[in-house]
């Protein structure tokens, strides 16, 4: 046994100091239950805190929903007043107008208007013996029955132009194109002999 400076032999143990811990070290040291595993206090101010956290992120209260600014919700649809709205049920009339007039249809639209009406247009009298053929460029083709009504209907040409464009409008029909009825041929094989041709036999 030998003795150092101090005093003391080399077989006499030292006193060590521990450091003591603090409140905070003791509790995250200490097992939070018996498994060591969190207790139900702990699990209620986790969840508590993220729910503060995750509010604090949308700027409201837990428990509590957003407000919106206004009083309305954007997402929310919107009724229409009680004026005229364009969201408002819509006659099928001006639908299709409205549509013809956007994609340039009207000028076909009014010339079937002339094809459709016109028994309505001319009368029926007239639209017993001729019928519309063809519509171009103002000028209307119509096909008599007979070479009687053809002359008739040549002779009231301007009559039947106001009632046209009192009908559909003005300019859609400017000028009338009346042709009798189709003569069939006689003249059939190679070797026909010419002559004066069909003469109108329907009138």
């Amino acid at each position: 046994m030998t003795k150092r400076p101090n005093g003391r032999s080399s077989n006499e143990s030292e006193p060590v100091e521990t450091p003591q811990k603090s409140g905070s070290d003791t509790d995250r040291d200490a097992p939070a239950g018996p498994n060591g595993n969190a207790t139900g206090r702990d699990l209620v101010r986790s969840a508590l805190a993220a729910a503060r956290a995750k509010a604090d992120s949308r700027g409201t209260e837990p428990g509590r929903r957003k407000i919106q600014l206004g009083g309305q919700n954007p997402r929310r649809r919107r009724w229409s007043g009680p004026g005229a709205d364009a969201r408002d049920p819509q006659p099928l009339g001006r639908l299709v107008g409205r549509m013809v007039a956007e994609r340039g249809w009207q000028e076909r639209v009014t010339s079937s208007r002339v094809f459709g009406e016109w028994a309505r247009l001319v009368g029926e009298d007239v639209a017993e013996h001729a019928q519309p053929v063809t519509l171009k460029d103002g000028e209307l083709t119509v096909r008599a029955d007979s070479t009687a009504w053809a002359t008739q209907l040549r002779l009231l040409q301007g009559q039947l132009i106001a009632k046209i464009a009192a009908g559909v409008g003005h300019g859609v029909v400017k000028r009338m194109r009346i042709h009798g009825p189709t003569a069939p041929s006689w003249r059939k094989g190679p070797r026909h002999v010419p002559g004066r041709g069909p003469r109108d036999t329907y009138g």
